[in-house]
């Protein structure tokens, strides 16, 4: 097999070489082998070799010659199923046929002449294939774009001008919008010829006021008209005989497929060979059946333009006018966006490419790899404008309220999803809020400095955040808004939890930051943290009077998006992930409504005692606090009081109280740190109103050095035995525990320790915090426990709490 062949041994594991990765074990290469890229890339190798051995190279051919002409020609050595012609020069194309016996005819043939031209027909050079990673953003590259906005920047007077330069940089210009039109209007003419009455539409970047240089081309082919067409067509012979009599390619486009049975991939295949038979200058014609949403991408030669095709994304037309209408609400909200997109793409935070001069694209639908853990610029949107619509007054109205500003004559229903709101935004009452851009930017750095991501799902609709707990149970029935009862479409599944959670704004069931993973959220919080500290510096707000970098210049200034920690902290994070609980849990946390923090903390210290206990083989010498869950929910509650109360309101606070500490060019408050205002033991004031009592904590002696060199013991037992690799299985790490132990020497002086749990939320994401401490720790080893403590202890809490809930 293929895969076998793909698979090298190497000193240290194994390395692929079709997706030049390396393995470290067995078991890891055949998870490898079942995963995702390398099925992919093994489909697209077997494609490719496909269509080598049913290919022809031809020479000799001049400009003038169609794809029709080598297509009749070719037609009599076997049927023809593809051509690819070289467009720059016009001299070579490469004849794909059906049947591996038609290459043979066509090489056997002495002579091939074809309107005058002498052909020279041989067989299709074999390549290897060979995968080609795309290269990614690096910080050089950042650094050289933004060197070139620095001169200008630095010149303006005001961080508010600052803005409006960067709007006004890279917006998509009005002729890029002309040679857009005009090959939408081309496009336009060559379809309505095979699909009589569709039409192309635009959507996206290009047209929804927020588009950059180089921007996809994003286009919609309604084909309801057709359908109707056809369907006449069909009973009306009136209608068939004028089809026919007509003589256009409509006929024998819409007689090969049933667009009312026909599937979306079925109706883009037909797109995608019009697209490469029939378009000038288009090329590198390909489909994406695999996505959310099928799509045919395409390259336009002369535009130096990207684009893509759908066929059933109604929805996506009806969010670009939205966004059109948000934007014309308010003149603050281009600005705001165009800033934090290039803040986002500077702190590799989102999606890049380099073009020309401008390093500025983030794609509606993902970044340029696929879909990986980054930002996309739709994503990015949203929290902006839900970031405005909790602003205290309000910049930007919910979507709620602009449904009730619509008039009957504009009510929308798209696939059962309620769509309305006012086609023009002079029917929208202006905002009373007058605070200038250089505030509503760090108001919105302070506002997702402070979020709580883990617990939260950021409703548009609605302007507020929606509790997890409400999605965690496999129900249905807040999918759908009220008013589309009397629609009977079956109800829609629920949106894809994940670290951070975005409804679209009509499509209710779609998370639209579904593809991040908790590192990407967690980089987007940490630079969100890092804005806010410097918009409070002097460096921010004043111009420097020396020629120095301020306001903006430093904020994109890029620094790799790499985590800063304390070295000093003993401190180790167990986050709460919705999308990772097993299904009994999250069904469990439902019922428990606004008090599953307290249910999940107690299930989380229930797992890490185990851990603790029997697969690292400490010794519990006391264990205080624990068992009186009455007393430890009341805890939690008090600390999730003190540390948030409503995020509305800490939100509005952060962006308007004069005396707070978020405001603009204010100093911080020197008091504890962020993690110790969190705690319960940072609110004394408040936790004397129900007495005080001591948080939960256990004492813990461990004599051995099971930390170390547990990698080259598991890598023995796995081979010794079939077992599941590392963070799988509690018996595999208690085995790995026992080997060393049984091993290695016990430790010169016992290791003791004090773990202090604790829930943190509210203003931060919702986790479990471990603080630990020495009691006795005279060979220094803790520091080298809890770093290995770190990324073990989540993950076999993951674990537990997984198996726990099957045996439930």
């Amino acid at each position: 097999m293929e895969s076998e062949s793909d698979i090298k041994t190497t000193p240290r594991g194994f390395h692929c070489v079709l997706c030049k990765v390396n393995v470290p074990n067995q078991s890891s290469v055949d998870q490898h082998v079942k995963g995702r890229k390398h099925q992919t890339l093994s489909n697209v190798r077997t494609t490719r070799k496909t269509q080598e051995q049913h290919s022809v190279f031809v020479s000799g051919i001049k400009p003038d010659i169609s794809q029709a002409d080598l297509v009749e020609y070719f037609q009599k050595f076997g049927t023809v199923s593809d051509i690819i012609l070289d467009k720059d020069r016009g001299v070579f194309a490469i004849v794909q046929f059906s049947e591996t016996d038609s290459i043979q005819a066509a090489l056997s043939c002495i002579e091939h002449r074809m309107k005058g031209l002498n052909l020279r027909v041989k067989p299709r050079e074999k390549k290897e294939f060979a995968y080609i990673p795309k290269k990614k953003c690096d910080l050089q590259n950042l650094q050289q774009v933004l060197d070139r906005l620095k001169p200008q920047l630095c010149q303006l007077p005001s961080v508010n001008a600052q803005m409006q330069y960067i709007e006004s940089r890279f917006q998509l210009g009005d002729a890029e919008k002309k040679a857009r039109n005009l090959l939408v209007q081309l496009l336009q003419e060559i379809f309505v010829e095979f699909f009589p009455d569709s039409q192309i539409l635009q959507f996206g970047s290009s047209v929804n006021t927020f588009g950059i240089h180089s921007c996809d081309l994003d286009l919609f082919l309604d084909l309801e008209n057709t359908k109707v067409f056809q369907a006449r067509a069909k009973y009306t012979s009136e209608a068939a005989e004028c089809m026919s009599d007509d003589g256009r390619s409509e006929d024998s486009i819409l007689s090969d497929i049933d667009l009312s049975t026909a599937s979306p991939v079925e109706i883009l295949e037909l797109v995608a060979t019009i697209l490469r038979r029939c378009v000038p200058s288009v090329h590198k014609v390909h489909m994406v059946s695999s996505a959310r949403l099928p799509v045919v991408k395409f390259h336009h030669r002369e535009l130096n333009l990207q684009g893509d095709i759908t066929v059933n994304n109604k929805l996506a037309v009806r969010n670009t006018r939205f966004l059109q209408l948000c934007s014309g609400i308010d003149h603050r909200l281009r600005p705001l966006v165009f800033t934090i997109r290039y803040w986002a793409k500077q702190k590799q935070l989102a999606a890049c490419q380099i073009q020309s001069e401008v390093l500025f694209v983030l794609k509606l639908k993902g970044n340029p790899s696929g879909p990986g853990p980054l930002l996309n610029n739709y994503a990015l949107t949203l929290l902006v404008i839900f970031f405005l619509q909790n602003c205290e007054p309000p910049v930007i109205p919910t979507v709620d309220r602009l449904k009730d500003m619509a008039c009957e004559e504009e009510e929308c229903l798209i696939e059962g999803w309620n769509c309305t709101f006012p086609s023009q935004p002079i029917a929208v009452p202006p905002s009373g809020n007058t605070q200038d851009l250089c505030t509503l930017l760090a108001g919105f750095f302070s506002f997702y400095a402070k979020f709580d991501f883990a617990s939260s799902v950021i409703s548009l609709r609605a302007g507020r955040v929606l509790p997890i707990t409400d999605f965690l149970c496999n129900k249905d029935n807040y999918n759908k808004d009220k008013d589309q009862e009397k629609n009977t479409k079956p109800q829609q599944s629920g949106p894809k939890l994940g670290p951070l959670n975005i409804l679209d704004p009509f499509e209710l069931s779609h998370n639209v930051a579904g593809n991040l993973n908790e590192r990407s959220q967690k980089c987007f919080q940490k630079a969100c943290q890092d804005a806010e500290k410097y918009c409070r510096s002097l460096q921010y707000l004043r111009k420097s009077t020396k020629g120095k970098m301020w306001g903006l210049v430093r904020l994109f200034t890029p620094d790799g998006g790499v985590e800063q920690t304390t070295p000093d902290e003993l401190n180790i994070s167990i986050p709460f992930k919705s999308f990772a609980l097993p299904e009994a849990l999250r069904n469990q946390l439902h019922v428990a409504g606004d008090d599953f923090r307290s249910l999940w903390f107690e299930k989380v210290c229930t797992c890490v005692q185990k851990v603790f206990q029997s697969v690292l083989r400490c010794e519990l010498t006391l264990s205080a606090g624990f068992g009186v869950s009455e007393d430890l929910a009341a805890d939690v509650s008090v600390e999730m009081e003190t540390s948030s109360g409503s995020l509305n309101t800490s939100a509005n606070d952060s962006l308007n109280s004069p005396t707070n500490a978020a405001q603009v060019g204010a100093k911080r408050r020197l008091s504890a740190s962020d993690e110790t205002s969190l705690s319960p033991q940072g609110k004394k004031a408040r936790m004397s109103k129900r007495g005080k009592r001591e948080l939960p904590y256990w004492l813990w002696v461990q004599k051995h050095s099971v930390w170390a060199g547990r990698r080259k013991v598991r890598r023995e037992i796995i081979k010794d035995a079939d077992l599941q690799p590392e963070g799988s299985c509690m018996d595999l790490e208690t085995r790995v525990t026992d080997r060393i132990i049984e091993k290695e020497e016990e430790l010169k002086e016992p290791l003791e320790f004090k773990v202090q749990p604790h829930v943190v939320g509210g203003t931060e994401n919702t986790r479990t915090v471990l603080k630990l401490e020495p009691c006795s720790d005279r060979a220094g080893v803790l520091q080298d426990f809890v770093h290995f403590l770190d990324a073990f202890l989540p993950k076999m809490v993951e674990s537990l709490l997984e198996k726990e809930a099957g045996g439930s």
